[in-house]
């Protein structure tokens, strides 16, 4: 949702709890331009991205092996 800078700071606090409560951002706008986005606070903070695709992929036969591909390179 987009809206205009001096709608946003007459309904600031409306609009936090509306945020919170849909899980929905807001993005501020001066002149029709984009300036700021008010998003909602995930809980827990923010989630490491070590280990974040953990147990999302299978690997399906052989990766390391020669594909039978002939490249430039191996010229």
């Amino acid at each position: 949702m987009n809206m205009p800078a001096g709608l946003f700071k007459a309904k600031c606090l409306e609009l936090m709890d509306k945020v919170e409560r849909l899980h929905e951002e807001i993005i501020i706008t001066k002149y029709g331009r984009p300036v700021a986005k008010l998003v909602p606070v995930e809980e827990g903070g923010k989630k490491s991205l070590v280990g974040f695709l953990k147990g999302s992929v299978v690997i399906r036969g052989d990766i390391v092996g020669p594909t039978g591909v002939k490249w430039e390179a191996d010229r």
